[in-house]
């Protein structure tokens, strides 16, 4: 199956003068800088024992043109600091103006939570990982915390607990660094494709949540955490009691990091949500004020994020996120019900998933809200108009299924051009790529041969002289009055 992932790629806009360009970024990735900022206490003296069992790199914290190179199976571009264009002497462009999102295909983000002390050098372990997925086309948007202690295979090393894949892909210098290999850890343990990562430190949240005047929130239950970190190795003791609040940068940093209530990291996680959407609720009804800190948002976060989203890209999503209602942002966390727990032979405690849970909760994060019924006469003609070429490969052991399906399809109109086998006998469902841009006759498909929307993907460069790839999966068989 192709796995290419395509990238939305435009020029920088000149006309865009540099504070606008700045602000408008800031609205769409505050949601981003908000999850990313978000990480846990890491006890020192296990951080100490992991470093002096595996080999130190020292590298730069969020240091532009590190010239770091990803792994081409986890991302297609290498992090780069989101540079606008120059700044312009012309007049403003208004929002309506700007270029917007084009692609129709789903977009995944790894946000991956930094805790440095002490200015530490080194590799350093992710405390905080959530998964951003938003469907342009439905207008949604989703958010997964997976905790950091879940117990998964990372590849070429083996199982360990998830966050440890940041902190090897780092200290073995592999291509892409630590982001590189967490995106790859996630995507064979959720079965996903994940397009860009970005990761942020805690000065950038802090800075963010002053800079937009605090975020009101209601806070559930009287958090008393004795405990909590302070930046280096000592404590600095958080308590916050029940009701509505205002928090500014520090404390909503304390109120999303801390795990000092009864549900540990999951209940961290959905308050790190919580805080997640109220700071984009905030940023988008400060439009005006936030223009005109543009600049000191932009240094915050030049200094304190690395990414693979481009300028453009980036300019694209934040108005993209804008205009998801926030009931169609759908939430989710690994919890408890998830995962059982378990020790290792070394005697660490870790969550070992349950699978059949964690796929229930991605494929429902992952799909989109259903549409409003559309009968497949109602979009004949649209189909007719794209007339896409369709190709169907055979990925059972099933004889003759492609040919048989060939024959139905023809008599439903579709174009068939091509059939065969596929690269393997074992595909357990059908699969179905769109090499352009076809949605009337990837919905046809999909409703004809019953295909998981979730595995109807976009691609770029087709092996054959056809628009639309059909693999066909052990779960289709053609129905018995067209055989």
């Amino acid at each position: 199956m192709d796995k290419s992932r395509s990238r939305q790629r435009g020029r920088p806009w000149a006309r865009l003068p540099l504070w606008a360009a700045i602000s408008l970024t800031v609205l769409g990735v505050g949601l981003v800088v908000a999850l990313l900022a978000f990480t846990g206490w890491q006890l020192f003296g296990f951080v100490r024992q992991m470093a002096a069992e595996a080999p130190i790199v020292a590298q730069p914290e969020f240091e532009a043109g590190s010239g770091d190179q990803l792994n081409p199976q986890a991302v297609d571009s290498a992090p780069v600091a989101l540079t606008p264009a120059s700044p312009s002497q012309d007049a403003p462009v208004t929002l309506e103006e700007l270029p917007v999102w084009e692609g129709s295909e789903r977009i995944t983000i790894l946000l991956l939570g930094i805790d440095r002390r002490c200015e530490e050098e080194g590799p350093v372990r992710t405390d905080s990982m959530i998964v951003l997925t938003i469907d342009p086309v439905g207008k949604t948007a989703g958010l997964l915390s997976l905790p950091r202690d879940l117990w998964v295979e990372i590849p070429d090393f083996g199982v360990d607990r998830i966050n440890q894949a940041h902190y090897l892909g780092e200290g073995f210098e592999l291509p892409g660094g630590g982001p590189a290999l967490a995106v790859d850890t996630v995507e064979s343990t959720l079965g996903i494709d994940i397009q860009h990562y970005a990761t942020v430190n805690f000065a950038a949240f802090i800075e963010f949540v002053d800079l937009i005047g605090g975020i009101p929130l209601e806070v559930p239950e009287k958090i008393e955490d004795l405990n909590y970190p302070d930046e280096c190795y000592g404590f600095d003791p958080f308590i916050i009691d029940t009701g509505p609040k205002i928090l500014d940068g520090a404390t909503a940093l304390k109120y999303a990091r801390t795990r000092a209530t009864e549900g540990g990291d999951v209940d961290r996680a959905r308050r790190q949500q919580q805080v997640i959407l109220a700071a984009r609720d905030q940023a988008i009804a400060q439009i005006p004020d936030l223009l005109l800190q543009a600049p000191q948002l932009w240094e915050t976060f030049e200094n304190n994020i690395r990414t693979t989203l481009t300028f453009d890209e980036a300019l694209q999503l934040a108005l993209l996120v804008r205009d998801i209602p926030a009931e169609n942002i759908q939430q989710a966390v690994i919890g408890y019900n998830d995962v059982y727990v378990s020790q290792t032979p070394n005697g660490q405690n870790v969550l070992v998933p349950i699978r059949e849970n964690i796929r229930a909760i991605r494929d429902e994060l992952f799909t989109s809200p259903a549409a409003p019924a559309i009968s497949l006469e109602s979009i004949s003609e649209q189909v007719q108009t794209e007339n896409a070429r369709v190709a169907l490969l055979n990925g059972t052991t099933i004889f003759g299924l492609a040919s048989a399906t060939e024959a139905y399809l023809l008599e439903q109109d579709v174009n068939v051009v091509e059939i065969g086998n596929a690269d393997s006998a074992a595909y357990q469902t059908s699969q179905l790529i769109d090499f352009g841009n076809h949605p009337y006759s990837v919905q046809y498909l999909v409703e004809l041969l019953g295909i998981p929307p979730l595995n109807a993907s976009q691609g770029q460069q087709p092996d054959g002289d056809y628009d639309i790839l059909v693999i066909l999966g052990d779960d289709w068989r053609v129905p018995e009055d067209t055989e």
